[in-house]
């Protein structure tokens, strides 16, 4: 394995899996890239030979560090530049010189090399196009190319995601965690890497108790058959009554003189909320049923909006089994030393000498918090599987909470704790501002994804991509073009950023979006079925002598970087890579194929040629969109 050290901290989890021991690093533009290689790669082979051409020519050992291969800016001739810079003071040349050196040397023992020019300290190389059709080849025989088989003793990684509250309905932000974990499973997966998929729903606290006690006091009996509502949708419109008469209770205990802080603590409906709390821990039989309903009325709703948004879990667990599990480790912290108790009973961990502050535990009525049920959820999972890496796919306002949890696992013993990875996005926006549960103002999941299956329709329509379809065609395109639109333009931001989601932009054909990405890879499927149609036969091996373009080369380099593009983004936890590797691999093709005629070529094997080479693109878009969670169809 190579790398450069200032670059080598990003990669390090990556490089210490066994299933990831064939990485080699080059240069793509600003940036290092793993390349995986094939046994007959033409970049190995290209590696090998510029290591034998300084060490011949120079007679000294390179180190393999010191070679640096990148992609040629595309404002010069060339596929590959090697920089030379690190070889001078063994030339004892000018960079000029020493690149012509070792051009000369590789124009003698590399068939790969068609030509060099040099530009200052840079060598930039030229490959021959037999070459390219022997990568095109290799790739086409390759059915899984990009992608990694998972075994039996592949580290295994456990990804949590989705974590809702069973108090409202999924919306916005859960629809970017969703897509963010269900993606990261899969990308991992396709690096070789054993994953579980898990979710840790937040079923018991005080914002559970808001809607139960709301429904109790102003629900009439309601339910989801009797009101026509999911479930989910229900109890989260008790949730938002809860927050309106509680606010009509603050503001009328500050009008008698109360100050904001007590009249919020006083307000009847807190103090009652409070109380079943406590009588919920106790095992109340009346409020535990109460709970019981309320909870499966979600839990169906929840399941439907899942199975819509094409994203699934292997393992849920649950707060209310694995809190008191919590607890036991907090109390054990307790007798040890770790924690501390307060005067008024609440435990307390005292973090100032990590350069953060006092973090509790147990309330003073013995009721567990959120980190208390991270503690023994923790402890449940790596007491269930060998995890060799935890992930929590949680937005970036948790920050503090996952570096406490990490301290706080490391301190009651548990040598995982401080290799847990808080995978921290940021928020998603809408062009009117923030969302607020409490208020009412979210953007409901299910909403959302009924708008965009009924935009990309409009849209479908007034292009004209529908016409002449049965109705049953026309809704399934709508679906998956409206749902691709939704999930492209989440996962292509860089998940560390805050974005600002806009459904009319994601639903265009143009641009860097879902639907411009899904209807080249149908256009694609239109000339191969248009071929068959001709009896054009494909060979299962290209002619090595074909006479390619410049374009077609450059289209094949393009797919040469994919299972590169694969490994970047499981080793920075980056969909966004992915599918913006996607869009560019997309973009260029569809130059490619205003440029070229295919069907109407007259040499046959370059019809050929061409016809395989839309092939595998229409294959690689394919898998880098299924890593996304996303459907392309064949048809549109």
């Amino acid at each position: 394995m190579y790398f450069r050290a200032s670059f080598c901290a990003a990669w390090l989890p990556l490089l210490m899996e066994p299933a990831l021991e064939s990485v080699l690093f080059v240069v793509i533009g600003s940036r290092w890239l793993p390349y995986i290689f094939l046994e007959m790669s033409l970049d190995k082979s290209l590696f090998q030979s510029v290591k034998k051409a300084v060490e011949t020519l120079y007679g000294q050992t390179v180190d393999d560090k010191l070679i640096q291969l990148q992609a040629t800016r595309k404002d010069f001739e060339g596929d590959l530049t090697l920089v030379v810079f690190p070889f001078v003071k063994m030339s004892k040349k000018k960079p000029e010189e020493t690149a012509a050196e070792i051009g000369d040397e590789l124009m003698k023992i590399e068939g790969a090399v068609e030509k060099y020019n040099v530009i200052k300290g840079f060598l930039n190389i030229s490959i021959s196009k037999s070459n390219w059709v022997a990568q095109l080849n290799a790739m086409l025989a390759d059915e899984k190319y990009g992608t990694k088989a998972v075994t039996a003793d592949a580290p295994l990684y456990m990804v949590e995601y989705s974590s809702p509250n069973t108090n409202k309905p999924l919306h916005l932000g859960h629809v970017r965690n969703n897509l963010l974990g269900y993606s990261l499973c899969k990308i991992l997966e396709a690096n070789g890497l054993r994953v579980v998929k898990t979710n840790i729903v937040n079923d018991r606290g005080i914002h559970i108790c808001k809607s139960m006690l709301a429904w109790k006091l102003f629900g009439n009996g309601e339910t989801p058959a009797s009101s026509g509502k999911k479930g989910d949708h229900l109890v989260g419109d008790y949730y938002v009554k809860f927050d309106k008469e509680y606010k009509a209770q603050v503001n009328d205990l500050m009008a008698k003189g109360k100050s904001e802080e007590d009249a919020k603590r006083e307000a009847p409906l807190m103090v009652e909320a409070q109380s079943m709390l406590k009588k919920w821990e106790d095992g109340d039989p009346e409020v535990r049923k109460l709970w019981n309903m309320m909870n499966e009325w979600v839990y169906a709703g929840f399941d439907e909006t899942y199975k819509r948004l094409g994203v699934g879990f292997d393992k849920i667990y649950y707060e209310s089994q694995t809190y008191l599990d919590g607890k036991a480790k907090v109390n054990e912290g307790l007798e040890s030393g770790a924690f501390y108790r307060r005067p008024d009973g609440s435990v307390w961990a005292d973090l100032t000498k990590n350069g953060l502050d006092e973090k509790l535990l147990l309330r003073s009525d013995g009721t567990s918090v959120y980190m208390t049920q991270d503690i023994g959820t923790a402890t449940q999972r790596f007491n269930e599987y060998d995890i060799s890496k935890m992930i929590y796919v949680v937005g970036n306002e948790q920050n503090y909470h996952f570096q406490v949890l990490s301290i706080l696992l490391d301190r009651l013993g548990f040598s995982w704790g401080k290799d847990l990875v808080h995978f921290s996005y940021g928020m998603v926006e809408l062009p009117e501002g923030k969302m607020k549960s409490r208020e009412g103002t979210v953007v409901d999941a299910d909403d959302l994804m009924d708008e965009m299956i009924s935009s990309a329709k409009e849209v479908s329509r007034e292009l004209g991509k529908l016409d002449g379809m049965t109705k049953e065609e026309i809704d399934d395109i709508a679906r998956i073009c409206g749902l691709g639109a939704l999930k492209y333009f989440i996962l292509k931001v860089d998940p560390r950023k805050n974005m600002l989601f806009n459904p009319k932009e994601s639903i265009d054909f143009n641009g860097n979006t879902g639907p411009f990405i899904q209807y080249t890879h149908a256009r694609i499927c239109s000339v191969l079925r248009k071929a068959a149609e001709s009896n054009i036969a494909l060979p299962s091996v290209l002619p090595a002598d074909l006479d390619i373009s410049e374009v077609e080369s450059n289209l094949i380099q393009t797919l040469s970087n994919f299972p590169a593009v694969v490994a970047q983004a499981g080793a920075e936890y980056s969909p966004a890579l992915i599918a913006n590797y996607v869009y560019e691999l997309v973009k260029q093709y569809n130059s490619f194929y205003h440029d070229f005629s295919i069907l109407k070529e007259k040499d046959v094997q370059l019809a050929q040629f061409r016809l395989l080479l839309s092939k595998k693109v229409a294959a690689v878009v394919k898998t880098g969109m299924s890593l996304l969670g996303i459907e392309v169809p064949e048809r549109m």
